[in-house]
């Protein structure tokens, strides 16, 4: 596992003085475009566009000050001394191609005490043949391969902790590998009593194609950045599947997992905040994934994504069972009201609309300072993300293609995803169809 390097501080402050004094001065320079222009009509759309801008410049300023914060308060060395029983439950449905992986980087983890247990979802293919293969000959760690009949993942991994032993839960997704210091990156959070969960860094494996690239960007930058900033509060709003840690105690006092949406991660991350149990983010804890490689697979998996978190915010939308809201789950629900509807929506329509009156109007000066400021903003993100990780810095130049091209589109099947969800359509789950890329 990669550590955080020396030039990383420089990095970021680097980053922090380019989103300020570049992102700052562009914005200005347009502000002095819109007084030079003429018309109600022009003057009043150049002063929309300045809006957005503003609200995008101060999202960006306040993420990265936030992890910038997070950044400086997490960066601990790493220590043995709190070391209790773990059970590792590995929900799996069809994962014949990556299970063995899976397996193996479980079992190779730097932790002294912790358990595996493998939950088969009565997979069709062999997945449960060689899950239990590798459990009867695991010498290192105590391994479990488990099955029920096809019942969903939500009810898998209640099926796991179910006959789980320790006092921790580690939720990982079946096609994910994991850093060796994962979990002993995680457990350290739990020395404060208060922490119900630590969410894990997730990271793409298969940097194949540009599109690839580019979703691996999406998880430094578009993800990590925002749980780091959260994590200063400790009310990171999503634990994800690939890697959660959680205090088993929390999991039954919020009533586990539940099936009733397609985003069970973010539903008991909500249920957990309400329930006012902080959540930590730790990007030492690291599990590798496999993207999808082609267009499609990719806009059907933001679509469940994004009905599924609908629908976990519609579910919390009240207080909970017995008790009231706390204030961090009414910060985090409303966040994420903005994020998964407002914000792709205010993407989609300021792009639309601005090509639409450059082309009509001429506007193309003002259109090419948008850009401008937009790629400086991504570039920065990019930068502070990447620096802040240790991640890989040929990541940075795929911030030129990021904005203008992927995030609208990812928007776009946002907010397609919210309208359908609105509608009351049915949906499916969508399995990603997996290619074995993992490490």
């Amino acid at each position: 596992m990669r550590s955080r390097r020396p030039a990383s501080g420089f990095a970021l402050a680097v980053s922090a003085v380019l989103v300020l004094v570049g992102g700052t001065g562009l914005f200005l320079h347009l502000l002095r475009e819109h007084f030079a222009i003429e018309g109600p009509f022009m003057r009043a759309t150049a002063g929309a566009l300045l809006a957005f801008l503003g609200i995008l410049l101060l999202r960006y300023v306040t993420l990265l000050w936030f992890a910038f914060l997070n950044h400086v308060e997490s960066g601990a060395e790493l220590t043995s001394d709190h070391e209790p029983l773990v059970s590792i439950v590995v929900p799996a449905f069809n994962e014949e191609r990556v299970i063995d992986s899976v397996i193996r980087s479980l079992a190779e983890l730097n932790y002294s005490r912790y358990e595996i247990i493998i939950v088969d979802d009565g997979s069709s293919d062999g997945t449960y043949r060689r899950a239990l293969a590798l459990t009867r000959g695991n010498q290192r760690v105590a391994v479990r391969t488990v099955s029920q009949r096809n019942a969903g993942k939500a009810r898998a991994l209640q099926h796991g902790i179910t006959v789980a032993s320790g006092a921790y839960v580690l939720c990982v997704d079946s096609d994910s590998v994991l850093a060796p210091d994962s979990l002993r990156a995680a457990m350290r959070h739990f020395r404060d009593p208060a922490v119900g969960a630590v969410a894990g860094n997730i990271k793409v494996s298969n940097r194949v194609n540009v599109l690839t690239w580019l979703q691996a960007l999406e998880y430094v930058e578009g993800l990590n950045l925002a749980r780091s900033a959260q994590a200063f509060f400790r009310i990171v709003n999503i634990v994800p599947g690939p890697l959660g840690v959680f205090r088993r105690e929390a999991i039954v006092g919020a009533g586990g997992h539940s099936g009733d949406t397609y985003a069970e991660d973010c539903d008991l991350t909500l249920a957990l905040l309400e329930r006012g149990w902080k959540i930590k983010y730790e990007p030492r804890a690291i599990a590798y994934t496999e993207a999808p490689e082609r267009f499609m697979p990719l806009m059907k998996q933001r679509y469940r994504w994004t009905r599924g978190i609908l629908q976990a915010l519609r579910k919390h939308r009240g207080a909970p069972p017995g008790g009231r809201t706390t204030l961090g789950a009414r910060i985090t629900v409303a966040y994420m009201l903005f994020e998964a509807i407002a914000w792709p929506i205010m993407n989609v329509v300021a792009n639309v609309f601005l090509v639409a009156v450059a082309l009509r109007y001429g506007f193309s000066r003002l259109l090419v300072l948008w850009w401008l400021e937009l790629t400086l903003l991504d570039a920065v993100g990019a930068l502070f993300s990447v620096a802040a990780e240790g991640e890989d810095f040929r990541l940075v130049p795929f911030a030129l293609l990021y904005r203008m091209s992927y995030t609208l589109l990812i928007d776009i099947a946002k907010c397609l995803a919210s309208l359908e969800e609105l509608m009351g359509r049915s949906m499916t789950w969508g399995k990603l169809e997996r290619v074995g890329r993992l490490p």
